[in-house]
């Protein structure tokens, strides 16, 4: 074994390798040493002078030379966090973002007055959304849809994972065209990447083209589902479409347009940029 294969001296020349590669080599260096050795990050900053084991740094090695190829960090990791717990992901479903965790903040203030309904996540991916609602309502019920079987897999896995299979239906469906009935609470984070934009974009070179392709405006998919609200969205409900901040006023005037006499708002991300559309459905008397 190379007596310099320290953790210290590993670290340090992933870390340089990663500088053109990476806005945060550093951290993604520690990912990666952190997976391979099964060690917290603490552990690593506080036991440099340790030697990896010959097949650790054949396996880090590797790891390493697939970030170097452009492989997304997360997809070497087969992981990445979210609202604090770690999904499993594969490079055909959207790595999880924080800006999706407004989203969740919003359906769970929701379900602190509706606790016992029924929610529904169109085009559930990693199935990030469904399953933290699902651990932070534990009286909720949930579906979840997705039109690719691999991403339901994975999805499955993860609800599986967090003890939550039981509540969480997955549903291979084109976003809702497999669904009857009425939710009180609807989440999606569709692709809504315009696709002119995305040959200007690196996430577009990393990540599932579909799961990012918004169509010529970016709203193809929003826009569809919209349309399906008034036969989805119970009375007195919410739903919560994550967009693009140049999607907003679009978003928001084909939600009234939709869905008359229901309140419409848009909310801001931590960067201040429009990233939220909330669409309160009034009460109504059934007919």
């Amino acid at each position: 074994m190379n007596e310099k294969a320290t953790v210290g001296a590993t670290w340090l020349g992933a870390r340089h390798a990663l500088l053109e590669h990476s806005e945060t080599p550093g951290l993604d260096a520690q990912l990666l040493l952190s997976e391979i050795m099964n060690r917290e990050r603490s552990w690593l900053l506080a036991h440099p002078e340790t030697p990896l084991e010959s097949s650790q740094l054949d396996a880090f090695s590797s790891a390493l030379e697939r970030c170097l190829q452009g492989e997304a960090l997360p997809y070497v990791l087969g992981w990445w966090e979210f609202y604090g717990r770690r999904f499993a992901i594969h490079p055909g479903v959207l790595i999880p973002r924080p800006e999706t965790e407004l989203l969740v903040e919003h359906a769970l203030a929701y379900l602190e007055t509706h606790p016992q309904g029924l929610a529904l996540d169109v085009g559930t991916g990693s199935g990030c959304i469904a399953i933290t609602l699902a651990i932070e309502t534990p009286r909720m019920r949930l579906m979840a849809t997705d039109l690719d079987e691999a991403a339901l897999l994975t999805a499955g896995k993860n609800a599986k994972q967090f003890g939550v299979a039981d509540r969480v239906n997955f549903v291979r469906s084109d976003l809702t065209s497999a669904l009857s009935g009425r939710f009180d609470l609807i989440c999606a984070n569709l692709p809504y990447i315009p696709s002119g934009r995305l040959s200007e974009l690196a996430v577009a070179r990393r990540e599932p083209q579909a799961a990012l392709d918004g169509g010529p405006d970016g709203m193809v998919w929003i826009r569809a589902l919209l349309h399906e609200m008034p036969r989805l969205l119970a009375s007195g409900g919410r739903a919560l479409f994550e967009i693009d901040a140049d999607q907003a006023d679009g978003a928001a005037a084909e939600a009234a347009r939709v869905m008359p006499g229901a309140q419409t708002r848009i909310l801001p991300d931590l960067a201040g940029k429009d990233r939220l559309l909330i669409i309160d459905r009034q009460n109504e008397v059934e007919a």
